[in-house]
């Protein structure tokens, strides 16, 4: 993917859900340098439902599905509702990823920016 395709990153609004420090500041740093305005990182599921329900403009997501003690599936089920496209970014096998997810992509960590910018905006 060539630098023009990024360009479906300027301008968005993209919720990064994180529970990691290091891999959120990665990812927000990433999407930031393509263009996107990067809305948190969240690294609980309160916060992010929070995130969600109080933004009037986001674009995306991109889920960490562990965040300690609890998975992100409500924060899906919150974007799912809105219409919101989303991502897991994971080290989790597609197996532990509820049945209903099943047309949501799930890439690996570290989060590569140009596909990820691929599976949400073209």
């Amino acid at each position: 993917m060539d630098t023009e395709q990024l360009i479906g990153l300027h301008g968005r609004r993209i919720l990064v859900v994180e529970d990691d420090y290091l891999i959120a500041d990665e990812v927000a740093e990433s999407l930031a340098e393509f263009g996107a305005t990067v809305v948190g990182p969240a690294n609980y599921v309160a916060e992010a439902i929070a995130l969600v329900s109080q933004e009037t403009c986001l674009d995306a997501a991109v889920l960490d599905i562990n965040l300690g003690r609890e998975t992100v599936f409500p924060v899906a089920d919150a974007l799912q509702q809105r219409g919101i496209p989303f991502v897991f970014a994971t080290g989790y096998d597609q197996r532990i990823i509820p049945p209903r997810y099943a047309a949501v992509q799930r890439l690996e960590k570290p989060v590569d920016t140009r596909l990820l910018a691929r599976l949400l905006f073209t």
